[in-house]
């Protein structure tokens, strides 16, 4: 299972927990509480390549539009669709059922790269 500890995290504030080559992807609890009280999710279509830092799904909120970007590339493999009738989740449990997408990644180096949440940590509290 998957939690804020044994993820990685992206500068631009996603999150990504490997299983295999698989990496399930959310957006960190610090950017759910900047984006606010989020109403829709587009997210990415299965099937679809991503590459690490490439944006590939929106977050809308009541006060604004976020882009997304894929931690790490690879295919989307699986998309929560549980966020279509409720965006919410992202804001009440962004590192349990408000996760975004999978992706079967294809370079692993990209999982490697990422930060630690210590490390994460520093760079949101500057």
């Amino acid at each position: 299972m998957h939690n804020a500890e044994n993820s990685r995290y992206a500068k631009t504030h996603e999150w990504a927990h490997m299983e295999g080559d698989i990496a399930t992807v959310g957006i960190s609890n610090h950017a759910q509480e900047e984006i606010s009280d989020i109403v829709f999710v587009d997210l990415p279509k299965v099937g679809q390549q991503v590459t690490a830092g490439q944006n590939c799904c929106v977050i809308e909120s009541v006060k604004s539009a976020s882009e997304i970007y894929a931690p790490v590339s690879g295919e989307v493999i699986e998309v929560n669709t549980a966020l279509n009738n409720d965006p919410g989740l992202v804001n009440r449990e962004p590192h349990a059922g408000g996760w975004l997408f999978k992706i079967k990644m294809t370079a692993p180096a990209d999982y490697e790269a990422l930060m630690d949440l210590s490390a994460y940590q520093a760079t949101i509290q500057k």
